[in-house]
């Protein structure tokens, strides 16, 4: 109570305030804006958030996270152009209802049923983060190991859509995370005779380019695009009917959209598609959907944001990362020398209880928001993509200089802009090797720390229960991929016969 109470104190500064309601807006901009992504604006605004307090730099950024995941929705109604890769579902039923001319009630509803995801995810954080704490306080480096390959092992499915890609991605990022000084032996690996990487490549440079500078490539050779757009009448709130035929859809989409943000390397992706399919499967008539059925916005909208705060529950109680942005928010924990796991609970209690106001606050800010200034948002689309984008890789430059002022950190991001645009083009996505490099310094240090425990006896692992099933969840996930598909091999076969 007294850290709720001293988090609730600090909310009352100005300034506190202020950032949450910067943050807020900012993510609402950057979600709306097609090409942008909450991730992205999180990667670009890590760095200037290393000058502030651990509390104003976190509940920034958490803010940013959940106003970008509701953002996406805007351009996804209005021209058929995610702002967000959560939106892209969004999309399906959101666009056809604004060709109706009646993208005021779908921008209304994707408000709405946004906020009741997003405030129903918080209150899941507040409840469930404290009790996963708990578990985790016995927790040693051979759980932690075994904890952090099943966070590897969920990269099969995070993003894109091939799961031996992913995987393919988050081998890399771990090999990446190999480079620089041993930490038991003091040998340099990898360092090509530059002093400045023995302390190894920082995360943020690399984020920064994989996220920004390939987006900026891409966008790039679309210049010529004309995006068509929508009328948008008065936005407006659902009326009783409209609620009463999305009730079981937005109560459903509360429970994936929480239960797939609290799985390790998931997101509000998944949860947004899983939730849009469950919301057309129990429908009784399915046949608008796809056509501008007002339950194709709920579904969607309600799981991609019920999946934020369920994402922060693996980030702050096990350093885990529930998504790719959460792995962001994670790295500035790190960077501003907090711990997550049960010590976080324990050490800075008021920084959490400020995570979750900052979360509850920017849920309901950016509902207000969406219902006043939705169409205002939407004027975002007219920026010209000759100024925006080169306007975003002088941010990139600035950001990946900004961490140990650098030159060598610029060069990272300019490389691995380089190497994301080509990485994309041939389909495998950026999220593996970003957390396949965050999680990779976790599974070299907790390995070799359990080694030397158990005096090199690797069966000493299967002494410890914990660990057994995590080995066993990780095994799991590695072959279900594989398993999914022989099925879909097998079921194709059958059909074709």
């Amino acid at each position: 109570m007294d850290a709720f109470l001293a988090a609730g104190a600090a909310f009352m500064d100005p300034y506190l305030l202020g950032l949450v309601l910067i943050g807020t807006v900012g993510g609402v901009l950057v979600g709306a804006m097609p090409g942008l992504s909450s991730t992205m604006a999180t990667a670009l605004l890590l760095p200037f958030t290393l000058t502030m307090d651990p509390i104003p730099a976190i509940a920034l950024l958490s803010a940013l996270y959940c106003a970008g995941t509701y953002g996406g929705s805007i351009t996804a109604i209005l021209v058929n152009a995610p702002g967000a890769p959560p939106a892209a579902a969004t999309a399906f039923d959101g666009y056809p209802l604004a060709q109706q001319g009646r993208a005021g009630l779908a921008l209304g509803m994707a408000a709405v049923s946004s906020v009741i995801g997003g405030l129903f995810s918080v209150v899941v954080l507040i409840v469930a983060a404290p009790l996963l704490a708990r578990v985790a306080y016995d927790f040693g480096p051979p759980e932690y190991f075994a904890l952090s390959l099943f966070g590897l092992s969920m990269l099969a499915t995070i993003s894109g859509e091939s799961a031996v890609k992913n995987l393919i991605g988050g081998a890399f990022g771990v090999l990446l995370a190999t480079i620089g000084m041993d930490f038991t032996t003091g040998v340099d690996r990898f360092t090509f005779g530059f002093w400045e990487l023995s302390e190894g490549i920082h995360f943020i440079p690399v984020m920064i380019g994989l996220f920004a500078g390939a987006e900026f490539l891409t966008q790039a050779g679309q210049l010529d695009r004309v995006q068509v757009r929508a009328a948008l009448d008065a936005v407006r709130l659902p009326g009783m009917e409209h609620f009463r035929k999305c009730a079981g859809t937005i109560a459903r989409s509360c429970g994936i959209g929480t239960f797939i943000g609290l799985l390790p390397a998931e997101g509000g992706t998944v949860a947004a598609m899983i939730g849009y399919n469950e919301a057309k499967r129990w429908a009784r008539d399915k046949s608008q959907f796809g056509k501008g059925d007002i339950r194709g916005i709920a579904g969607p909208e309600t799981a991609n944001n019920a999946a934020t705060g369920a994402a922060m529950v693996p980030t702050l109680a096990l350093g885990i990362p529930g998504s790719a942005t959460t792995a962001i928010i994670l790295g500035a924990l790190l960077v501003h020398g907090l711990r997550p796991g049960p010590h976080l609970f324990t050490e800075t209690p008021t920084l959490l209880y400020a995570i979750f106001l900052a979360m509850l606050l920017a849920n309901l800010v950016f509902g207000m928001f969406g219902l006043i200034g939705a169409k205002l948002f939407a004027r975002v689309t007219l920026i010209p993509v000759r100024f925006l984008w080169p306007s975003v890789f002088v941010l990139a430059c600035i950001g990946a200089y900004a961490l140990e002022q650098s030159v060598l950190d610029v060069w990272i991001m300019v490389f691995a802009g380089l190497l994301g645009f080509v990485l994309k083009r041939y389909g495998f996505a950026a999220a593996p090797i970003i957390m396949g490099l965050i999680l990779g310094e976790l599974v070299e240090n907790s390995l070799k720390q359990s080694l030397i425990i158990f005096d090199h006896e690797w069966l000493r692992f299967l002494e410890r229960p914990i660990v057994v099933t995590f080995l066993a969840l990780t095994l799991f996930s590695a072959l279900w991929p594989l398993v999914s598909a022989w099925r879909a091999r097998r079921a194709a076969a059958a059909a074709a016969e």
